[in-house]
């Protein structure tokens, strides 16, 4: 059993998690360096002007900036693909426990669903007191987030499952209520203020953000359920 476990969460882990990278190197990235670009404030932007300008004098020095360039993106690059790895299998593992705890043999399809309730649990709920956020945009103190964050998910985490493995009487007045609670309570915010950071730029990275993570999900609960099932029979 517990070769079964790890072998299905290594393998739908690693594969989601190769995925999603791919998916964010065509999608968030692309997007989030468009943003990093207001982050400079007057001062870096004109000493990173000035330091153009003598570079473009200097062949030397111009060749020297793109190697640190080139090593700096495949640094970045390498890193995000650590972390999606890292990511995916660890949820992978959530995943895969929640079902060993729910006593229940799964196949692909199944695994959707499963996979949906993750990307409720995880990005829907919290999402909708914290967006997605960008290089430039203003936010909350870190700590407060995480912490509203994981209540969040947690408290999304039982609701659902009241609902899915009780499923009647006051256990459904009881997963309404644990879903809906953190949002009564409220996200911790911060007063708005204007900004240079693009709204349609906001926009599209939060519309993107919820597509591919709803992808991954779906991708991660699918292939847990397709090798859980697999490795079951072998």
């Amino acid at each position: 059993m517990f070769s079964r476990i790890v072998l299905t969460a290594l393998a739908a882990g690693v594969l989601a998690g190769v995925c999603v990278f791919v998916a964010h190197m065509l999608t968030t990235t692309p997007l989030i360096q468009q943003a990093e670009v207001y982050e400079l404030s007057p001062a870096s932007a004109s000493h990173t002007h000035n330091n153009g300008n003598a570079e473009s004098k200097d062949h030397s020095h111009q060749n020297t900036a793109v190697e640190e360039s080139m090593a700096e993106l495949f640094q970045r690059h390498g890193l995000t693909l650590v972390a999606d790895l890292l990511m995916s299998i660890g949820f992978g593992f959530a995943l895969i426990g929640a079902i060993i705890l729910s006593g229940r043999e799964i196949d692909w399809r199944q695994g959707l669903v499963w996979g949906l309730c993750g990307f409720a649990a995880f990005y829907v709920s919290p999402t909708f007191g914290l967006p997605p956020e960008m290089p430039g945009m203003v936010a909350a103190d870190v700590t407060e987030r995480q912490i509203w964050w994981v209540l969040t998910a947690a408290a999304a985490i039982a609701g659902l499952a009241l609902i899915f493995f009780v499923g009647k009487g006051i256990s459904l007045i009881l997963a309404a209520i644990l879903i809906v609670l953190p949002h009564i309570i409220g996200a911790p915010g911060v007063e708005l203020q204007s900004g240079d950071l693009p709204a349609e730029l906001a926009a599209r990275f939060a519309v993107v953000s919820l597509v591919v993570t709803g992808l991954f999900w779906l991708l991660l609960g699918g292939l847990t359920g397709f090798f859980y099932d697999r490795f079951g029979r072998a």
